[in-house]
């Protein structure tokens, strides 16, 4: 077992992590906060991604203890309280969800791609999303889901 220091959503956690337990089990298991979902359990689906110091990463490929010290961001931490984030509302507003297994990840990449690139063409959007698979969806709704973050967070209006 080792002791690391986990930043997530703002919040200090200290956990005793086996060597092979990978953020995704310690995000999962150890503290509670379930919107990162193990889907292939190889780094290939998507369902898994988080941020950490702000990029998207596939935390079913990160052991814990790599990621000792360093700023998680989950799903759970993008609300302010009951109020949704821009991308949240949208995919809700829009209908970029069915099922929502994939959309946790699918929000939070378009969350490091709006933060670069806050008026995205639809192929920089494809781009951005490439790494998340939806089983659900024809990718339509997802789309216009981020395009319409975009203008939210522009202030262009949803």
């Amino acid at each position: 077992m080792k002791a690391i220091t986990l930043f997530v959503n703002g919040t200090e956690y200290t956990l005793r992590v086996k060597s092979s337990a990978t953020l995704l089990e310690a995000i999962r298991e150890d503290l509670g906060l379930t919107g990162a979902k193990e889907g292939c359990g190889e780094g290939e689906c998507g369902a898994c991604t988080v941020l950490m110091d702000g990029e998207a990463v596939n935390a079913c490929l990160i052991l814990a203890a790599e990621a000792d010290g360093r700023q998680i961001t989950t799903i759970e931490g993008l609300a302010q309280g009951e109020e949704l984030h821009p991308i949240q509302q949208a995919f809700v507003d829009l209908g970029g969800l069915q099922c929502g297994f994939c959309t946790p990840g699918m929000i939070l990449s378009a969350k490091v791609l709006l933060q670069a690139n806050p008026d995205p063409s639809e192929e920089e959007i494809k781009k951005a999303l490439e790494g998340n698979f939806c089983r659900c969806t024809g990718y339509t709704k997802i789309i216009e889901s981020v395009r319409a973050a975009a203008r939210a967070m522009r202030g262009d209006g949803i």
